[in-house]
């Protein structure tokens, strides 16, 4: 019998993006909601994607067998 493949968790795929480098990206918290009173680089900050903290880079990559 050969090894099982793993299935991709759908829902963590559409949460993050892998880079090039292999590195996980998140969408900035608080980005929907109440934007008019922020300035303007605060604006322009939470249009960024935000790099994954280390602690939480090998769960889910567990979740995501393409990633690595």
């Amino acid at each position: 019998m050969g090894k099982q493949k793993l299935k991709t968790h759908k829902a963590t795929v559409k949460r993050f993006r892998v880079t090039a480098n292999k590195k996980l990206l998140k969408r900035t918290a608080g980005q929907d909601h109440f934007n008019s009173r922020d300035r303007g680089v605060r604006t322009m900050g939470k249009r960024r994607d935000s790099e994954l903290h280390t602690t939480l880079d090998k769960n889910v990559r567990k979740l995501v067998p393409d990633s690595n």
